[in-house]
């Protein structure tokens, strides 16, 4: 887009790194918060940049947090026996919202996919593997998604479990093949949460 403003067109081109916004839908947000929410605008700047700066990662889960370890690791009323693997912060975020699931999480940050460079190691199992050697998770939930990669990193990481002898379990296929967790409705994955299986081996 031709622009007199170069400020309003490094806007425009800064939001198109949001996902599925392209030159027009980018164009439509900046003009909107021009026109009709400047305040919401300045809000919107303050949050990012608070965000950008202080949100890491918490030491234990690897979730997204401000703090070292996250409320849900540091909480005294979660059951630190039980570990969900999920592949990143918003299939937890579904999974807190969808079912009564009191225990711990791991996240991956993604799943097994050689092509795009993401092994073992940018998954966080080096952590995740001393996590389980510590004693004291008994079960290990494997709720990444069910698309292929997800299944060849679930195979992956119940093959880590059982090494340490640890029970592994695998949520129940009422969320469909080939679906992401955090578009599942929460009927479905409330049912696949609570009709998980052992995993065979």
């Amino acid at each position: 887009m031709s622009s007199s403003s170069k400020l309003l067109a490094e806007l425009i081109d800064a939001l198109r790194c949001l996902p599925g916004v392209g030159g027009k839908s980018a164009q439509r947000m900046a003009f909107h918060l021009l026109e009709r929410e400047r305040q919401g605008g300045f809000r919107l700047a303050v949050a990012l940049e608070a965000a950008m700066r202080d949100v890491g990662h918490c030491s234990r889960c690897r979730t997204f947090s401000e703090e070292p370890v996250c409320p849900v690791c540091a909480s005294a009323s979660r059951d630190k026996h039980v570990l969900c693997v999920v592949e990143s912060p918003s299939d937890l975020v579904a999974i807190e919202q969808a079912t009564g699931y009191r225990g711990l999480y791991f996240v991956l940050l993604g799943r097994l996919s050689p092509l795009d460079g993401l092994g073992p190691e940018e998954l966080g199992l080096p952590m995740l593997a001393q996590r389980l050697g510590e004693g004291e998770v008994e079960e290990m939930i494997l709720a990444t998604n069910p698309t292929v990669e997800g299944e060849a990193t679930a195979h992956y990481l119940g093959q880590l479990a059982r090494a340490a002898g640890i029970r592994v379990t695998r949520l129940a296929h009422g969320v469909p093949l080939g679906g992401e967790l955090e578009f599942v409705d929460r009927g479905t994955l409330a049912h696949a949460f609570g009709s998980r299986q052992v995993l065979g081996s």
